[in-house]
């Protein structure tokens, strides 16, 4: 369990480099994910733009100015935050003080804010003076869309972060009302379906002003969704960032080592909900307890599923712990006086692990038939089918907060899902009636 890059390279190779607690895995693995998202959308736009489904556009730029002030003015705000707080980060940060505490306190490095200030001014200065002329000219130049991809991906990360913390705040409202400043800025509470709804709203908006054909730009983002998706999800698991499953009560924690699982014996599930029974009943997550619409201090009521694993596989796979997880939710670990010594009194189903190995099976699928489909909107009507179904039996192991609704109780999750199962299946019923009519 790896909260941030300190607890890599101290468990890997031995070292212990604090400054590297700055660099949260979570945060890492979406940043990862991102890149690897853009690469994938850049490959398919260029091979669209090649059958010449997508066009370019003509645009005038300006040549040849000097830097203008509200440029170097921009800069050098930026250097200053980043500056303020990075190099903060790594000389001043107090020891009793977190990475993300300290990043939203008023705490920084001031000479280091000047320093990088003054260093992005002044290379802006720089790059522009080199290529200032004598008297600026105006140029039309031809801009692809896969030229736009640094764009997309810059608006899918800004408003896919804001649009989760919103859902989020939607699904756990309770929790939003009491913190919700810390709630908007922890680095947990990340909704992915208010991530995806916000951010393709966006980028549908952005497509659109720029000239670029959505239904196929849809369809290039549907493999570059899916294993973004798969990439993020290794971020949740090896974080420990809450996104789990149900307890798995075919195991317990090992007695001599609790950040071990192994087989349970006969009562030894029951036993651990007696011997922590505060936790379960008062734990950090008041939401533990609610399961299927019920909401209960009865601990008979604990949502688990008794699923034994086969034997030639490794226990983490059907029941995980998480320890050291980066929300410091579960019991303390004997001995462990560590930030981050908290483990789950009994192992849970590890989803996110699930999800990263179906969307990347599921991204493999939609590659692989992406050149076979010819009818525009079919490959991301597909994509919302896999990705509906996907979701919604994960939820099925899952506890997250659940909605009355004509006498069920779903998660958002599965609402969500559901609707865009249903809207993929009618994308691509309408999409192949429309193509063969025209």
């Amino acid at each position: 369990m790896y909260p941030d890059l300190y607890y890599v390279f101290k468990d890997w190779f031995g070292v212990e480099w604090k400054s590297l607690s700055i660099l949260h895995m979570f945060g890492l693995m979406v940043a990862v994910s991102f890149i690897i998202a853009a690469v994938v959308l850049t490959a398919e736009l260029k091979r669209r733009e090649k059958m010449g489904l997508l066009s370019p556009r003509e645009e005038v730029i300006t040549v040849g100015k000097p830097a203008a002030l509200s440029e170097l003015l921009i800069n050098a705000l930026i250097g200053f935050i980043f500056g303020f707080k990075v190099i903060g980060l790594l000389m001043n940060r107090p020891d009793d003080m977190d990475p993300q505490s300290y990043i939203f306190s008023r705490e920084g490095n001031l000479l280091g804010g000047l320093a990088l200030a003054a260093l992005l001014a002044g290379y802006k200065w720089y790059e522009k003076n080199k290529q200032k002329l004598k008297e600026p000219e105006r140029r039309n130049v031809r801009i692809w869309p896969h030229d736009r991809v640094g764009d997309l991906v810059i608006l899918g990360l800004l408003f896919g972060i804001l649009g989760a913390k919103v859902f989020d705040g939607l699904e756990n409202w309770d929790e939003f009302v009491k913190d919700p400043i810390g709630r908007l800025f922890s680095q947990s509470g990340l909704t992915f379906y208010g991530g995806l709804i916000t951010a393709a709203v966006v980028i549908c908006w952005y497509a659109a002003k720029r000239g670029i054909k959505i239904i196929h730009l849809v369809d290039s983002a549907a493999p570059a969704l899916m294993i973004a998706y798969a990439v993020g999800r290794i971020g949740c698991q090896v974080a420990g960032d809450g996104d789990w499953g149900v307890y798995n009560s075919a195991y317990v924690n090992d007695e001599a080592n609790p950040v071990k699982v192994r087989l349970a014996n006969e009562g030894d599930f029951n036993r651990v909900l007696q011997k922590d029974s505060t936790y379960f009943i008062n734990g950090k997550l008041p939401d533990v307890m609610e399961y299927n619409g019920r909401t209960s201090k009865d601990l008979a009521h604990v949502p688990h599923i008794y699923f034994k694993g086969p034997s030639w596989l490794p226990n983490w796979m059907f029941a995980y712990s998480y320890p050291k997880n980066v929300n410091a939710d579960g019991v303390l670990i004997p001995g462990d006086n560590d930030q981050h010594n908290r483990v789950l009194p009994t192992p849970v189903f590890p989803t996110p692990f699930y999800e990263t190995v179906a969307c990347l099976l599921l991204f493999l699928f939609l590659w692989l038939i992406r050149k076979r489909i010819k009818t525009p909107g079919v490959i991301f009507g597909i994509y919302l089918i896999l990705n509906g179904l996907e979701r919604f039996f994960v939820e099925k192991i899952r506890v997250n907060t659940t909605y009355t609704l004509f006498g069920y109780h779903p998660t958002q999750a599965e609402i969500i899902s559901f609707l865009l199962f249903v809207s993929g299946i009618i994308l691509v019923l309408y999409q192949r009636k429309f193509t063969k009519s025209n």
